[in-house]
């Protein structure tokens, strides 16, 4: 059986300092932050908050949307953050999906994050790179960053064969379906039952719904009125959602509390939403974790959600220690 390692993974918010270092008590691998202008305060700084109350947790982000940042500035953020952690940083990138689509816009093309990544990990090195068809080269002073190269992991979130070939291009690891020749993540989302608990539970639900509800935020965003309105109970909340806004608007309103918080329209969703993938006792969870593990996967990144994430995090990690997954 294979290990596996065990990540969580936090928006950047008033208490993500506070959790990272509780998950690095209960002997989390690496602690995620997401990135979502729209959404979320910044990652940069929570993390550098994060650093400076842990000591050996690796910090993550999960993930960065390039083009909300300059490929200048995102150097100097992971340079920071290289020095802060002692080299417990990993950056991933991804095409800005959610926070995009917030903002009206599309997500960027693959080739578009191709020459990003491909810019920074030259920036990172001390080379001089081509930015915006201008060179540019990180021009910091002896003591005021890390010396380059500095060699920080740069991973991609990607999907389907072209992601996959991307990956293997320009990637040190990926989060997405497993890779035939680099180290890979998925996310999960789930709740240990206590002793007794009906997994139909309320809290349950609660638990977690917000990650749960995002694939009608999907299919809205992707297909429109007739996507959502094949899924169960998508027609009402889409109907729900336009009568508040004008056409125009309904893309600010698509992603409202993104895997963090409920909607009174995704609320009503819950009904529908799976309740067997990573929602059980210890037992229950911990086979789901070995079979990820055996399917090829080397870090699972559990993303807690709720009114309680200090103790989602503590069941989850108790799971994962009863499995045969541990590493």
């Amino acid at each position: 059986m294979a290990d596996i390692e065990l990540s969580c993974g936090l928006p950047p918010g008033p208490g993500f300092a506070e959790l990272a270092a509780l998950a690095e008590q209960l002997g989390y691998t690496r602690v995620w932050i997401y990135d979502s202008a729209p959404l979320w305060e910044d990652p940069f700084v929570h993390l550098a908050l994060a650093a400076r109350r842990t000591t050996h947790i690796g910090l993550a982000t999960a993930v960065l949307v390039p083009e909300e940042r300059s490929v200048m500035a995102m150097a100097s953020a992971i340079a920071t953050l290289a020095r802060l952690s002692g080299g417990r940083f990993r950056a991933c990138f991804g095409t800005g999906f959610t926070s995009r689509l917030a903002m009206g816009r599309r997500p960027m093309t693959l080739a578009a994050l191709r020459e990003y990544v491909t810019a920074l990990r030259g920036l990172l090195d001390g080379d001089t790179a081509t930015v915006d068809g201008q060179l540019a080269r990180m021009l910091h002073a002896q003591g005021l960053a890390e010396a380059r190269p500095i060699k920080v992991p740069l991973w991609l979130s990607v999907f389907g064969p072209r992601g996959a070939k991307l990956a293997a291009e320009a990637a040190d690891g990926v989060i997405g379906p497993p890779h035939p020749g680099l180290p890979t993540a998925t996310i999960v989302s789930g709740t240990v039952l206590d002793k007794g608990e009906d997994p139909g539970s309320d809290r349950v639900r609660e638990a977690i719904g917000p990650w749960r509800v995002v694939d009608w935020h999907t299919a809205y965003a992707n297909g429109g009125a007739g996507a959502v309105d094949a899924m169960p109970g998508g027609r009402a909340w889409r109907e729900a959602l336009e009568a508040l806004v004008l056409p125009s608007e309904r893309h600010l309103l698509t992603f409202e509390g993104h895997v963090t918080h409920l909607t009174d329209r995704d609320r009503a969703l819950l009904e529908h939403i799976d309740l067997r993938a990573m929602v059980g006792d210890e037992a229950r969870v911990g086979r789901q974790l070995e079979r990820l593990a055996d399917a090829g996967f080397r870090e699972v990144v559990y993303t807690p959600t709720g009114p309680d994430a200090a103790r989602e995090l503590s069941a989850f990690a108790a799971a994962h220690r009863a499995s045969g997954a541990v590493t």
